[in-house]
């Protein structure tokens, strides 16, 4: 089979990638001689437009070379500036050492504004490659979990919480978007609230109400203004199966220093603590919602409110990051080979139920449950009954013995 001959329109052009030491750039003109092309080579830098250091006439043959080694060295065509814009291609190549460079100021600027606050503070502990300012303990902090795995992935998600932000984290059912908060939390000594939106949740339960007691009216704070008061850190789970009034409520606060009118109080206003946070989770918002379905009675939300949020989407732990997790969480028993291949029962679960061929989710948490009985009994059927199949429906559980057994023999066979 010969090769597709070169179209010249679509191979003429700059093809230009960044460097570390400027902008790289090959172009590609039509040569003297027909079927043969003209190859220019040169870096630009910041002080200007650098001269052509290498200057070739080849054939189309070693032309179809070029191009494939290009590609793979990253270089891209910008056909449209082969001769008019040279500067602005220049310019354009050489925006992200130039963003690079700026973030790295912004970011050095930012750790001495940090350094200063958390001088008075109660302490700070390190998370990722961030210093967490610390609160101070109390029964509301959540438990310390020594096994759990901060990905490098969770680095911006912790910035955004020093830095005060409105964090939304949407994902499958247990993928783990509450516990990264309540892990962050508990290592940083901050208390807790959090207000499931099922369904039976009511604004009077989230904002407040007023109650008799004693034959006296008193007023009841919410799980909402309760955090603003005393400085918490509230969770708002499943947001996407909210109330509009519960939506309505929590719009007023949603910039990092908004305030609450609490209306039936005679509008009086609920100042931030400093130490508050808010967050939400959802399973089938944004990039989820492709997923709704599969979320009954899951609420649509519109741009508007989802842009007072930084919304980060958390897929389930990796098949080598839950095998870590399961080494060590079940330390010293679990083994890596043990480990290795629960995590690849895991993942094959998820994804028979991203393809709906299962109707239930399949969390680290009932991995780990699963594999602690498992490790007690000897025996991962009998493990399996009450940490998985139990909670599933009956096709469900044939399914997933399934997969089970595709990476298990079971127990007597050869």
């Amino acid at each position: 089979m010969t090769a597709p001959e070169l179209t010249e329109d679509e191979n003429l052009g700059l093809y230009q990638r960044a460097t570390e030491n400027g902008a790289e750039w090959w172009r590609v003109t039509v040569a003297d001689r027909p079927e043969n092309y003209r190859l220019e080579h040169g870096i630009d830098t910041a002080s200007g437009r650098g001269s052509v250091d290498i200057d070739l006439v080849v054939d189309a043959e070693n032309l179809r070379a070029k191009l494939k080694k290009w590609r793979r060295e990253g270089f891209a065509i910008d056909a449209d500036n082969l001769e008019s814009e040279p500067d602005a291609a220049a310019g354009r190549i050489a925006f992200m050492p130039e963003l690079q460079r700026v973030a790295a100021q912004a970011s050095a600027a930012k750790r001495k504004h940090e350094q200063k606050q958390t001088e008075a503070h109660h302490g700070i502990v390190r998370i990722g490659f961030l210093d967490v300012p610390c609160g101070e303990d109390g029964p509301l902090v959540p438990r310390v979990n020594p096994a759990y795995l901060f990905s490098p992935r969770f680095n911006d998600i912790v910035e955004d919480i020093v830095e005060n932000r409105r964090v939304m984290l949407i994902g499958h059912t247990g993928a783990g978007k509450t516990s990264l908060i309540e892990q962050v939390a508990a290592r940083s000594r901050h208390g807790v609230l959090r207000s499931n939106m099922n369904g039976q949740t009511t604004v009077g339960d989230f904002v407040g109400f007023w109650t008799v007691k004693g034959g006296e009216t008193l007023w009841v704070d919410g799980v909402l203004p309760t955090a603003m008061r005393e400085g918490l850190w509230l969770i708002v789970d499943e947001i996407d199966f909210a109330e509009p009034s519960i939506l309505a409520a929590l719009t007023a606060v949603l910039e990092p220093h908004g305030r609450l009118v609490l209306k039936e109080k005679g509008n009086e206003i609920v100042a931030p603590h400093p130490s508050f946070r808010l967050f939400a989770t959802a399973n089938a918002v944004g990039a989820m919602s492709q997923f709704r379905h599969l979320y009954q009675g899951a609420n649509l939300m519109n741009d508007a409110f989802l842009d007072r949020w930084r919304v980060y989407l958390l897929d389930y732990l990796t098949p080598a990051e839950e095998a870590d997790v399961l080494l060590r969480t079940l330390a010293p028993n679990m083994t890596r080979p043990l480990a290795t291949t629960l995590a690849a029962i895991a993942a094959d679960c998820r994804a028979a139920f991203a393809r709906e061929d299962l109707s239930s989710a399949f969390s680290t948490r009932r991995l780990l449950d699963w594999a602690e009985l498992m490790m007690r009994s000897g025996d991962p059927e009998r493990a399996a009954g009450p940490a998985i199949y139990a909670k599933v429906s009956p096709e469900d559980a044939a399914l997933i013995r399934g997969i089970i057994r595709h990476h298990i023999a079971p127990a007597g066979s050869e």
